[in-house]
């Protein structure tokens, strides 16, 4: 029997185990990223060997390479017509820039920041400041599960500067997923600031421009663009649809409750129609949503858009 969500930002019906993670990935697998290029090849980077999984838009594995076993943040850019992926790895700490089949083409370093001394470096998610939008290159990497800091560098990799969360709304609780919305002109840095239930926002330069989500968001991961407006998967059993000024549209998939069950999100029964631990999402031309999850042997979900 088919699921169908019927929710304030759409109507969706709902397709459970939309693509199947080959076999190697089983083990560990974790589903953490999601991208859709554009001719509508869907991207799911997941811990395993190999770790980039490329899929045609009817769910049929075309490519896959990359040994990444802490494979966390997925980010696609364009460059001339050309399109890249930055890729985050948490446990070997590569942060690398490469291209559609799987060529490394830049890598990024662990910052010469004091806070390394003491504490790990590990690495979660790559936003860039696209040329082809206006911005000037720079990137940016956040180290969501060490130290808890965004670090910029610019377009050739050198190591320009860090946020810690107090020249905004405070210290950064595990700053999980980073993003620029191109939404707005000129573009604005979002951070998942997961572990204080919000988002802060800066400008290009790194200048604290607001804060929005601690009054309706549990555990932000990440952003990805659905026409103007925003995706935000949130680890605790939901996906939230923002309008273009950031306001609640709908929370969808809302399972909170699992998340304080015994062996979750791993041994948790999983049901059609709610999430468990959405950790990754994207979007394709037709408004179909594509949703990964933080589980062993991973869980990807389409959600067709109807019309």
């Amino acid at each position: 029997m088919e699921t169908i969500l019927r929710t304030k930002a759409g109507d969706y019906r709902w397709h459970e185990n939309w693509i199947v993670i080959p076999e190697e990935g089983k083990e560990n697998g974790r589903t953490h990223g999601a991208t859709v290029t554009r001719d509508g090849r869907v991207i799911v980077f997941h811990q395993a060997s190999p770790g980039v999984l490329i899929y045609s838009p009817d769910g049929e594995l075309l490519d896959r390479w990359g040994d990444y076993p802490g494979a966390h943040g997925l980010t696609l850019v364009e460059e001339d017509g050309e399109e890249f992926l930055w890729l985050a790895d948490e446990q070997t700490k590569r942060v690398e820039k490469t291209t559609l089949a799987g060529e490394v083409v830049q890598s990024i370093s662990q910052p010469p920041h004091s806070t390394y001394a003491e504490r790990a470096y590990v690495p979660t998610w790559v936003a860039v400041n696209e040329l082809r939008h206006g911005g000037n290159g720079d990137i940016w990497v956040a180290d969501g599960y060490g130290a808890s800091l965004v670090h910029r560098y610019d377009a050739a990799g050198q190591y320009l500067g860090t946020l810690d969360g107090t020249e905004g709304a405070g210290r950064f609780s595990c700053p999980h997923g980073i993003a620029f919305d191109f939404r707005k002109n000129p573009a604005q840095l979002y951070v998942a600031d997961r572990g204080n239930k919000r988002v802060q926002v800066y400008n290009a330069d790194g200048c604290f421009l607001r804060t929005f989500g601690a009054d309706f968001m549990t555990s932000p991961d990440g952003f990805a663009p659905l026409g103007d407006r925003l995706i935000v998967p949130e680890l605790f059993g939901r996906v939230t649809i923002l309008d273009a000024n950031d306001r609640l549209i709908d929370s969808i998939g809302r399972n909170e409750t699992i998340c304080s069950a015994e062996g979750w999100p791993n041994t948790t029964p999983l049901e059609p129609g709610k999430f468990s631990s959405p950790h990754g999402a994207c979007s394709d031309a037709a408004g179909n949503l594509y949703v990964v999850e933080w589980r062993i042997g991973g869980r990807v979900t389409k959600l067709e858009k109807l019309a």
